[in-house]
């Protein structure tokens, strides 16, 4: 298989992780509100061997309340399902959130995202977003 396989094959891997996430607030998942779209996954590999991986999402009203719970369900679900060394940054797509800024800061600092964890009522949303059950 050759690099371009690969990063493919990855880009697809990564898709399929996030597609299924479920809305917080609709029945949908992410993929049928179009907050993901596969080309919007790009993936990159570093010197060292590391994937990059890049994820832009749109939120699906510019001034989405649950934007960051949508970031955070993509950073969990990726972390507990993708095995190989990754770095990740999720961002939301220029211009399609009033506070896209903030929300990416938010959604790429370890720090926050360890903490947002650590609170039991979110974790037990974000868990019933990215669960399977219903696939």
């Amino acid at each position: 298989m050759n690099d371009s396989q690969n990063h493919d094959e990855l880009v697809s891997t990564v898709f399929d992780i996030i597609r299924t996430i479920k809305d917080p607030e609709k029945p949908e998942t992410l993929e049928e509100l179009e907050v993901v779209r596969e080309e919007d996954v790009q993936v990159a590999l570093s010197e060292d061997g590391t994937f990059l991986l890049n994820i832009l999402f749109t939120p699906t009203v510019p001034h989405c309340s649950l934007a960051t719970l949508i970031g955070l369900c993509m950073r969990v679900k990726i972390e507990k399902n993708l095995p190989h060394k990754h770095k990740l940054d999720i961002l939301i797509k220029e211009g399609t959130h009033e506070t896209e800024r903030e929300i990416n800061k938010q959604l790429n600092d370890k720090e926050r995202v360890a903490a947002a964890m650590e609170n039991p009522n979110l974790e037990d949303l974000v868990n019933q977003c990215i669960s399977e059950d219903d696939y």
